[in-house]
């Protein structure tokens, strides 16, 4: 083994343990996937608070720590938290074999890491609204067969029977047509972000009776373009200060007046804290 493939897999199994991520397998994935391929050449720009720090050289032993990296330092585009995107991935609990979809691709890491995990026999949809970002990400994923990246809107998703769906920017609401896109059993990582302030991670689930949902953690990310709307938002706003998001157990579709049992409620959809009711 080389030296920065030591450094890779200490990094791998060290992101794993502190995102909870015990599944081997994504360790193995983190293990695998080289951080270089993806960031380019070196040396790299680290983010620390409201600026970058070069890193000494470019030896690939520098990205193998739990920093952000730019991938476009002008615009102030990081290569996301990999404890973070560790927990993401672990919440998805993707299978050999499943179909997964990443909106919001980037340069590709994250989307690779995905592909590990489904394997030959799976498919991912990489969707990157960027077109330089989503260039860069078809590139250093050609070599995965099992990958696509698609320039476009993650607000205007097509696709059907999707078993893992990750929404990799902040939305204020769930779209239907994310909704509509799982299959039977499929998982939606979900962040939901208010204009200001921090916003909460929801996994849903559809179960054969419809839908579960449950707070993940919280988060800081980008704006997912598409799917904020102004009403929405601060809807989210109030319910994250002044309500229990962690009592929330399903995300009902059905019409219904906003109650008690509402932690979030909008137009065709409500995070609720009522329970999925027993299928017949």
């Amino acid at each position: 083994m080389s030296r920065v493939a030591e450094f890779r897999r200490i990094y791998a199994e060290l992101v794993c343990a502190i995102a909870g991520a015990t599944d081997p397998r994504i360790a193995e994935a983190f293990a695998t996937v080289p951080r270089e391929h993806y960031l380019g050449l070196g040396p790299w720009s680290v983010s620390v608070f409201d600026h970058y720090v070069e890193t000494p050289s470019d030896d690939p032993a520098y990205l193998y720590q739990n920093h952000l990296f730019a991938i476009d330092a002008e615009r102030r585009l990081n290569n996301g938290d990999p404890v973070f995107l560790a927990r993401m991935i672990k919440l998805l609990a993707i299978q050999p074999g499943d179909r997964a979809v990443h909106v919001g691709a980037g340069v590709g890491y994250y989307t690779a890491i995905m592909a590990e995990l489904v394997g030959a026999d799976g498919r991912v949809a990489g969707i990157e609204i960027d077109p330089e970002l989503a260039a860069r990400a078809a590139k250093n994923l050609s070599q995965y067969r099992q990958v696509e990246v698609t320039v476009a809107s993650g607000s205007d998703l097509s696709a059907a029977n999707v078993d893992a769906l990750f929404i990799n920017a902040g939305a204020t609401h769930p779209l239907a047509n994310w909704l509509d896109a799982l299959a039977p059993g499929g998982r939606l990582v979900l962040p939901l972000t208010p204009d200001e302030g921090g916003g909460v991670v929801m996994r849903i689930t559809r179960e054969r009776g419809g839908y579960t949902a449950r707070f993940a953690s919280n988060v800081w990310i980008f704006e997912c373009a598409g799917a904020r709307e102004p009403r929405a938002n601060r809807r989210l706003a109030r319910a994250i200060k002044t309500r229990g998001m962690r009592d929330v157990q399903t995300l009902r579709r059905d019409r219904h007046r906003r109650g008690d049992t509402c932690w979030l409620h909008g137009p065709g959809w409500c995070f609720s804290t009522e329970p999925l009711a027993p299928s017949a």
